[in-house]
């Protein structure tokens, strides 16, 4: 009986722990300046567009735009090596044919070892769909190799 309870007790203590340290689109809010940036080439429409298609390469949720602020927010399930992600980008005109960009994931869980997405993924991937504009292609929801 003794043995059950103390198994109860680390059970609740480890549930507790889990839900403390969740991130949250909040989270990824407050830590922008924490962020991976970069400058591209590219107008901030352009960027605008080319990170929302990056964030579905990626397989994001559904993504909430807040154009007005210049920044999205999204989020990635769990998958079998991950508890998923919470993910921001800000889109920052430095003049009109460069365009910073800032990411930041957060997994959701913070022992978790994987996410579903890094900072670096996120940035080879814009960078890649630069070229893609910048060769006069169009980039599309399905994901180069």
């Amino acid at each position: 009986m003794r043995g059950q309870r103390i198994i109860l007790i680390l059970f609740f203590v480890a549930i507790l722990a889990l839900i403390g340290g969740c991130a949250t689109m909040g989270d990824v809010v407050r830590v922008k300046d924490e962020g991976t940036a970069k400058v591209y080439p590219v107008t901030s429409e352009q960027a605008w567009e080319i990170a929302k298609t990056v964030f579905r390469w990626e397989g994001a949720d559904a993504i909430e735009e807040h154009k007005s602020e210049g920044y999205m927010l999204t989020s990635s399930g769990m998958n079998m090596v991950s508890w998923g992600a919470v993910m921001g980008a800000w889109i920052l005109p430095v003049d009109k044919d460069n365009t910073k960009v800032i990411v930041v994931t957060k997994r959701r869980i913070s022992i978790n070892i994987a996410t579903t997405l890094t900072e670096t993924t996120f940035h080879n991937r814009f960078a890649q769909a630069v070229e893609i504009v910048k060769n006069g292609g169009k980039i599309s929801d399905i994901a180069p190799k």
